[in-house]
């Protein structure tokens, strides 16, 4: 089974501790964000036969790399650099500290390891989409050599998106729209150009629609980057979890609304105060994230809470 950690939360930047605790512990426990059934993950040798990390935050988590690959575990990151303005991501690393991130990542564990997302992509009076082009080229520049992969989408507009998006549209003075489907593949088809003049593919995750020629979809949870990574077959199926999506069967270990770095686009996160509480309530010694009403949960100490909460190392 390949574990995914997290596309529900980032748990390389606040929940590293936690991750490694079960890691060492061999388990985890999940609550059903739906159903609110409980479960056991295994997290053991036999269980797992990789890991996908998901992050816009790696600096916290990359003393802990070593041990995973120690212990067998096979690898990869997906990693978010958007260098978006502040009214939109709100409290994410500079970029130019991702960008040291991945460089660290691929000396240490190889360039295969690494994968660079630039999305979702979102349209902004802050953000046209001759801007994207601009920001794309700034940054494929400055991470050549240091993945071969861009993982890119368009915002899904959900309601809780929509939401977000008006009042962060409201509080910092700009407008947005979700530009029309011709219009992103123009867009697509400059970035593929621009990918590949720095030696990186450019897929599209989940959007089939506005493929274009030489985009290809994406498999964010991909089983055979995971079987070059660790040189050994790795037994899964493709079983995307939305219409369009090509990942590879998958377990998620993540939880909703406990990501607080306030991306205005986020559809994990419904309230960011909500996901702050829930980071300060989080127990990293406990089975879960974060546990059902109903279970015990200690609360973390305030400094330590303060420190996850600071977008930096």
């Amino acid at each position: 089974m390949i574990i995914s950690a997290s596309y529900k939360t980032d748990i390389p930047a606040f929940y590293g501790r936690w991750f490694m605790a079960r890691l060492r512990a061999g388990h985890c426990r999940m609550t059903n964000p739906y159903g609110g059934q409980r479960y056991k993950v295994g997290l053991g040798a036999d269980d797992v036969d990789g890991f996908v990390f998901w992050t816009k935050n790696l600096g916290p988590f990359l003393g802990h790399l070593g041990e995973i690959r120690d212990r067998g575990f096979p690898f990869m990151v997906q990693y978010s650099i958007n260098n978006y303005p502040r009214a939109v991501e709100v409290s994410v690393v500079e970029q130019s500290r991702a960008r040291d991130h991945l460089g660290l990542l691929a000396a240490s564990f190889g360039p295969r390891v690494a994968v660079w997302r630039y999305d979702p992509i979102i349209e902004t009076s802050l953000m046209p989409l001759d801007w994207h082009e601009e920001n794309f080229a700034a940054l494929a520049g400055s991470l050549r050599g240091l993945t071969d992969e861009v993982v890119v989408s368009f915002a899904h507009i959900y309601r809780k998106t929509r939401r977000n998006l008006d009042g962060a549209a409201r509080d910092a003075g700009f407008d947005w729209r979700d530009p029309a489907p011709d219009e992103k593949r123009q867009l697509l088809a400059r970035l593929k150009t621009i990918a590949a003049r720095n030696h990186m593919t450019l897929s599209l995750c989940a959007q089939p629609d506005y493929l274009v020629a030489g985009v290809s979809p994406a498999k964010c949870i991909d089983a055979g980057r995971l079987e070059d990574i660790a040189g050994r077959p790795i037994m899964a199926a493709v079983k995307g979890n939305r219409e369009g999506c090509q990942c590879f069967a998958a377990r998620d270990i993540g939880a909703y609304d406990t990501c607080p770095q306030g991306c205005v686009y986020c559809y994990a996160v419904s309230d960011r105060a909500r996901a702050r509480d829930r980071l300060e309530a989080h127990d990293p010694e406990g089975e879960y994230l974060f546990p059902p009403k109903d279970a015990d949960m200690k609360k973390g100490a305030a400094d330590e809470t303060r420190r996850r909460l600071a977008p930096v190392t």
